[in-house]
């Protein structure tokens, strides 16, 4: 049983990562953002909740996003552990983690920490915007995104890290050698993937 987190800034291939690691483990990714467009999809009525709340352009408030999370970590497929990918991303919703796992008599094994220089980021989303045709994908909107993640995610990676739980990993260079670093620093920490 393996049950991480994925933490990094946006551009460092936190999507791409997680269904390689979710794949080498034979656990589910759990994106919340996935999340919430599979319940608006399927008119759940959470799904129902959030949309009406996303139609106003307002954020999912850390109640409904953690009962979303709640209910989907204790669906069958996450037993035997799970990839978050964008949760926690509060103070409060670390708190309702671990009242989960608790409740769920479990605990969580790592923190991945993809890591990597803002100026690269940049250029790469620069680039990605462009092949996109992303016109509203600026550099100074990227270099905000940055700076909120970081502002964000701070506390969370300093909570994390008095638990020793962060597995810091550079996220920089190919697909494969950022996979290959994660899984060497998972298995060095005894968690070798299901392979």
């Amino acid at each position: 049983m393996s049950r991480f987190l994925l933490i990094g800034p946006p551009g460092a291939g936190k999507g791409t990562q997680a269904a390689l690691l979710a794949n080498a483990y034979s656990i589910p990714a759990i994106s919340t953002g996935d999340i919430f467009r599979a319940n608006v999809k399927n008119e759940t009525e959470l799904g129902l909740k959030v949309k009406s709340i996303m139609d106003r352009g307002e954020y999912v408030p850390d109640s409904l996003t953690n009962e979303l999370i709640r209910d989907r970590l204790s669906q069958a497929d996450a037993e035997a552990g799970f990839l978050l990918d964008g949760y926690p991303r509060t103070n409060d919703q670390v708190n309702e983690l671990d009242d989960i796992l608790v409740s769920q008599h479990r605990i969580l094994d790592a923190v991945i920490l993809l890591v990597a220089d803002t100026d690269e980021l940049v250029r790469r989303l620069l680039k990605r915007a462009q092949e996109q045709g992303r016109a509203d994908d600026t550099e100074d909107v990227i270099r905000h995104r940055q700076n909120v993640y970081l502002e964000q995610t701070q506390p969370l990676i300093e909570i994390y890290s008095a638990r020793d739980l962060v597995v810091e990993i550079d996220g920089l260079g190919q697909v494969g050698e950022v996979t290959e670093r994660i899984l060497n620093a998972l298995t060095a920490r005894g968690l070798s993937p299901a392979l």
